[in-house]
């Protein structure tokens, strides 16, 4: 029996995991299609300032799948690096080590915030449970009033744009892993010397920067047999007449071409998928059109010096910064090179409609230079360059009632016959790279050789619905 023909709609983490895992296991044909001319996606690299760069702050957690890791170990081999986290948020203007450390809370914890979250503990069991499932609502029965009103609550309105009571009490849930006492409680005690879980305060960083790792899947996928395409776009999907395959209308540039698919897996954003399916019905393209992202300005600064800070990354909740977080991509990869010189990425939820997505690059380099003063670590010389990265899909928005157009939209997909959407953008989910490739390994074994099994990849599917971002 011939190996079906399957192609994949974009070459980010949860594509071309399975394009390398679909040849790996000789269980199909693979073709993955990028609009981009490059492996990665949000999870891709790229070279400013004489270094590589990421989209913003990265890192694969040690609670990666073993198997998944061990072939991320396989492919870089010593560029794999095992990296101490070392990061610090601002609360209260007093800078706090990220993740969380018992002596160091002891030591720089603002008093009144302190005994504020002291009480909230205290008195949670009178609070009882949510009476609204907001994330304000979750949030504020688990943690009280000083945790959520400092950190969570100014946080979310910048990263996604709304008031905590607007959002849905799933954002809660799945983007907030110390999302109660006891959570933060054990959070605390895997820093604790005997107490420490394996891989704790730390993280898997490549070499050669995030990409590094979309990279390597390119190249592990073409070896075993799959075609990638970078700057192609599916600009239409439809049914071929009489079976069950897909044509898929293809453009690079001026051309165009049609392909055919036994199967389409889809790692781009449902909604964009609903639009590009010919003859969708109205109430899915309705429903497309409710589904809201946060978009992303990322301003990297090159700044004529060795190093900015130690720190790997630093957060900002207050209101008053812009920003909700910089990195140092220097320190994630404990890279001396280039000398003289290091490279920050600043980055700033926004919406398409602010005056910040139309800002010049200069203009943006003097908000963050404006920020970083307010929060007490100015530059130390004017940035030699200044250059931007636009990102319209960054996080998925959890607004209330967000699960009805969701719902239309994947019961519409899971109906199509040879027709897949997974990953972060496709499953509209709040994920890391190592719950994408999860996705995408799941993907792969559930086609055999009777076609693609709908009953285990629901079993998959009830676990994906677990997740929990690791911050």
């Amino acid at each position: 029996m011939a190996e079906p023909r399957v192609v994949i709609l974009g070459a980010g983490p949860a594509g071309l995991g399975a394009a390398y895992r679909l040849r790996h296991l000789g269980r199909a044909q693979a073709l993955v299609l990028e609009q981009q001319p490059g492996p990665g996606g949000n999870a891709g690299s790229f070279e400013f300032g004489g270094m590589p760069v990421d989209y913003g702050s990265h890192r694969l957690h040690p609670a990666c799948d073993p198997e998944i890791l061990e072939d991320i170990r396989r492919f870089l081999g010593n560029d794999l690096l095992d990296r101490p986290r070392h990061g610090r948020i601002r609360l209260r203007g007093r800078w706090i080590h990220f993740p969380l450390a018992p002596l160091d809370l002891l030591l720089r914890l603002d008093p009144g915030f302190a005994l504020g979250a002291l009480r909230d503990a205290v008195l949670k069991p009178l609070r009882g449970r949510a009476k609204a499932d907001s994330f304000a609502a979750v949030l504020r029965a688990n943690l009280g009033p000083t945790i959520c009103d400092d950190f969570y609550f100014p946080y979310a309105r910048k990263i996604w744009g709304r008031d905590p009571e607007e959002l849905s009490g799933i954002q809660a849930r799945r983007r907030v892993s110390a999302g109660s006492f006891g959570k933060l409680l054990r959070r605390l005690l895997t820093r604790v010397p005997g107490w420490r879980r394996p891989g704790a305060g730390r993280f898997f960083y490549p070499r050669g920067g995030y990409g590094q790792i979309c990279e390597a899947y390119a190249a592990a996928a073409r070896s075993a047999g799959a075609e990638l395409r970078f700057g192609w776009s599916a600009t239409c999907l439809s049914r071929r007449p009489g079976s069950s395959g897909w044509s898929i209308s293809a453009e690079h540039g001026g051309a165009r071409e049609e392909l055919a698919a036994d199967l389409v897996w889809s790692t781009i954003p449902i909604s964009r998928l609903a639009r590009a399916v010919e003859a969708a019905p109205r109430e899915v393209l309705e429903a497309a059109g409710q589904i809201e992202y946060r978009a992303m300005i990322l301003v990297y600064l090159q700044l004529p010096v060795d190093r900015f800070t130690e720190y790997d990354a630093h957060y900002f909740p207050s209101p008053e910064v812009r920003i909700t977080r910089l990195s140092e991509p220097k320190n994630y990869a404990a890279r001396a090179e280039p000398d003289g010189y290091t490279v920050l990425c600043a980055e700033l939820p926004c919406s398409p409609s602010d005056p910040w997505w139309k800002m010049e690059a200069a203009e943006l380099g003097s908000v963050v230079a404006e920020d970083l003063a307010r929060a007490g670590i100015p530059l130390p010389a004017p940035a030699s360059a200044v250059g931007v990265r636009r990102l319209g899909q960054a996080y998925p928005i959890y607004a209330k009632g967000y699960e009805r157009p969701f719902r239309v939209l994947d019961h519409w997909v899971e109906n199509l016959p040879g027709l897949l959407s997974y990953g972060r953008q496709g499953l509209f989910a709040h994920d890391n790279t190592h719950h994408a490739l999860a996705m995408a390994y799941a993907a792969a074994d559930c086609l055999g050789r009777d076609g693609f099994d709908r009953r285990r990849w629901a079993e998959y599917r009830a676990v994906f619905d677990t997740h929990v971002v690791e911050d």
